[in-house]
């Protein structure tokens, strides 16, 4: 009888408190669905690692909105990564901790102080252009973010073709008539999922952010404009990307033509028949159309016109944003491909690039002296690829935010050498690392290249054995850590021993943000 009792007593503490700790010294939560069961970090960090949040989208849910969860019996253990998306390897600095590879997929992560009270919530989307990556990187782990007294959780979401196609029988078998988008609905989702769970977990419902990088940050955009996900959230952080300009949402006409002519490659009739091929056989073929051909869609329902409307009309998130970008988002060579760096070159491939509206574009981007044209040429090939959408993004929501603060950074601080264990390794795409295949080694980069910042605002840098990390590494990841963290307990990144970071203001010159081993505010040199 006294164990019958102990055990009740156990029971309720879960129900009333949210975590407990199990009698086999685990920590327990409940959800709406059933209790979990995560483990304890040497740091003293509790984590809950692959927690589902939809049912499987698999069979007859390939293609549909994220599906109710059923519930489960007894106590579902959390203590590994769940699968990855379905994807192709396409990055090089992707390095996953992940259960394998399924359409299984829609599972979360979270990492949660041994605190009582309800704390501020981080929700973090990765990126990989909505054709790869996944919540168990390394980079992206929130025991960091926890130690600072925030709930962190990252989350998965569909990518590629199982993310975002759409085809005339989806979008008449949808009850919002419309199809694609369902990357974007997983993480709306997991939105609401933490909006009516995190409380168990100690977090503050009414307190959560969002945040993400490449793809991740224009996932932040487009949840800012949502009707599904807007009113879910107290504040944003997006590392370089917007929809108001990367990844774009395009029409759903479009979207569907492109379904149709994938559909066909595949040899099918029809979307029953396109359900019943293998995962493994829709990949292979989304492969060969081209892993990027699968776009978002203004679908009329995750986005109900077109997101720059929303954000003109002042119908975004009302919340703080912090934003900015890296200062070596791309190469010059994106520009001036083997052209020798002089200005007549420079000057014939803006000609190349942007026809008769080159002079409006030289009248920007002005290199004086030969000197000058890797330097103007790099500035442009980064607002071209992502750097101009950010700042679109900023500049939007500083003029119809209604008074919200906007935050605005210059990331400046390139990687270290890498690790003499890495022999004869160059840097590869997206930061990752390639082995010497004989052909001519790329420049080394002069500036932060595109996605170099994730370790440091996550404090992860331990995670990446690729580069031999310095105490000014260090010093800097402190530094963007602090000022995130600030921003998400109280949408403000100042605090003690930080420079200072005025917000964006329309009245005069605007504030930004240099973030390197000695960080300053300096007048907008990009408007």
């Amino acid at each position: 009888m006294k164990q019958t009792f102990t055990l009740m007593c156990l029971t309720s503490c879960i129900l009333l408190s949210g975590i407990a700790i199990s009698q086999s010294k685990s920590p327990q939560a409940k959800t709406n669905f059933g209790v979990v069961e995560g483990m304890k970090e040497k740091s003293g960090i509790l984590s809950f690692k692959g927690i589902p949040f939809a049912a499987p989208p698999i069979g007859n849910f390939r293609w549909r909105e994220p599906q109710l969860l059923k519930k489960w019996e007894g106590v579902l253990q959390t203590k590994q990564f769940g699968p990855r998306a379905m994807q192709a390897p396409i990055f090089g600095d992707m390095n996953f901790r992940s259960n394998g590879m399924s359409e299984d997929c829609l599972y979360l992560n979270v990492w949660t102080p041994q605190a009582k009270g309800a704390l501020p919530v981080l929700v973090y989307f990765y990126g990989g252009g909505f054709v790869a990556g996944d919540g168990s990187e390394g980079r992206y782990d929130g025991e960091s973010m926890a130690k600072k007294g925030i709930v962190t959780i990252t989350v998965n979401y569909r990518l590629g073709v199982f993310g975002s196609l759409a085809h005339p029988e989806l979008s008449k078998e949808s009850p919002y008539h419309a199809s694609g988008n369902y990357g974007l609905l997983d993480q709306a989702a997991a939105l609401k999922w933490v909006k009516e769970n995190i409380i168990n977990f100690g977090g503050d419902p009414n307190k959560i952010t969002i945040a993400g990088e490449s793809a991740g940050s224009v996932s932040v955009s487009a949840q800012m404009v949502s009707p599904l996900s807007r009113d879910l959230i107290a504040g944003a952080i997006g590392d370089s990307g917007s929809l108001l300009g990367a990844l774009p949402p395009v029409p759903l006409a479009d979207a569907e033509k492109n379904g149709l002519e994938f559909s066909k490659k595949t040899g099918v009739s029809s979307m029953a028949e396109l359900r019943k091929l293998s995962s493994d056989s829709i990949l292979n073929a989304a492969t060969k159309h081209g892993p990027f051909r699968f776009p978002t869609t203004l679908d009329g329902y995750f986005f109900p016109k077109d997101p720059m409307s929303i954000f003109k009309a002042g119908e975004q998130a009302q919340v703080p944003l912090l934003v900015g970008w890296n200062s070596e988002e791309s190469g010059a060579r994106a520009i001036m491909g083997k052209e020798a760096f002089t200005v007549q070159n420079f000057q014939n491939a803006v000609k190349r690039l942007y026809g008769d509206n080159s002079q409006a574009i030289l009248n920007v981007y002005t290199p004086s002296i030969d000197e000058e044209v890797e330097k103007v040429a790099t500035e442009l090939a980064g607002d071209r690829f992502i750097s101009f959408s950010t700042w679109r993004w900023a500049d939007m929501h500083e003029k119809t935010g209604k008074g919200i603060p906007v935050y605005r950074y210059y990331y400046t601080r390139p990687r270290p050498p890498m690790t003499p264990e890495m022999g004869d390794a160059v840097a590869g795409m997206a930061g990752g690392v390639q082995r010497n295949t004989g052909a001519p080694k790329p420049p080394i980069p002069k500036g932060a290249v595109h996605s170099a910042e994730i370790e440091y605002c996550m404090g992860n840098l331990h995670y990446n054995k690729v580069y031999a990390w310095t105490k000014d590494d260090y010093k800097v990841s402190n530094t963007i850590q602090d000022f995130f963290a600030n921003f998400i307990k109280t949408g403000n990144p100042n605090g003690k021993s930080l420079p200072n970071w005025p917000a964006k203001k329309t009245a005069k010159p605007s504030p930004v943000m240099y973030i390197d081993v000695t960080s300053e505010s300096k007048q907008d040199p990009f408007a």
